[in-house]
């Protein structure tokens, strides 16, 4: 079988990740209303959401963004309210936001499974995940990850084409032989498209806003959607059994 290069994206690919950062951000906006009881938890929710994904251009995927969009949500409501800002509830809001990153991660059904197929079929397996080191690297070590990847692990803060193209050129890769697996229509699969290699998109439990796009790229590689991670490995050796599929 022909060996191909397959790079797989972490969060809510191969383990859970959203359905944390809903609990959390329900909790938050919870003690909002509580404390604004003129302001609707939708009202609350769109503002913390505007402001998380307006500070991905400036501060990427690190995690203390996440918190600071409770704390500027607060500070946003404050001002239109009249209400006092109190340094208690500005530092509340701000631990509750980092507890998200406490929270153990769960790995997304026939994870091991596919990994381990993949791994023995002989292709290179790679991680591509976004974030910082730290956080990503803890739900590396709880998924036991690098049975898989071993040392094949990139992490990016801002995770884009420029960040894809770079590990491309890193590992050498033949783009025909070449996949991008993942969730993110905007981090994933139209960095995968751009950079010329193939991609595989699993839609979400439940996706991020940030991450739904238009996929308006001209390509020449595949751009095939399955509804599950376990569907990956079949798709990949039809594919190498069938190369016009």
């Amino acid at each position: 079988m022909q060996k191909q290069n397959i790079l797989f994206n972490l969060d809510d690919t191969l383990s859970y990740c959203n359905r944390y950062f809903n609990l959390v951000i329900d909790e938050f906006a919870d003690q909002m209303m509580a404390w604004f009881e003129s302001i609707t938890e939708e009202d609350i929710k769109q503002k913390q959401l505007q402001l998380d994904v307006a500070a991905i251009s400036e501060h990427g995927l690190k995690s203390d963004r996440f918190p600071e969009s409770f704390v500027g949500t607060y500070k946003y409501y404050c001002d239109l309210t009249g209400r006092e800002k109190k340094k208690d509830e500005i530092q509340y809001l701000r631990e509750l936001g980092f507890t998200v990153f406490e929270i153990p991660v769960e790995p997304i059904p026939y994870m091991n499974e596919t990994l381990q197929r993949l791994k023995e079929e002989g292709h290179e397996l790679y991680l591509h995940t976004g974030g910082d080191e730290a956080n990503q690297h803890r739900k590396i070590t709880q998924l036991e990850l690098t049975t898989y990847f071993e040392h094949r692990i990139f992490i990016s803060e801002h995770k884009d084409t420029t960040a894809l193209s770079d590990i491309l050129k890193t590992i050498k890769a033949d783009p025909n032989v070449t996949w991008m697996v993942g969730n993110s229509l905007r981090t994933d699969i139209v960095p995968a498209l751009e950079t010329g290699i193939h991609a595989i998109y699993i839609p979400a439990e439940s996706e991020w806003k940030y991450n739904l796009v238009d996929v308006d790229v001209e390509h020449s590689s595949l751009f095939i959607t399955v509804d599950s991670l376990q569907e990956v490995p079949d798709l990949i050796y039809k594919r190498i059994q069938d190369p016009i599929m």
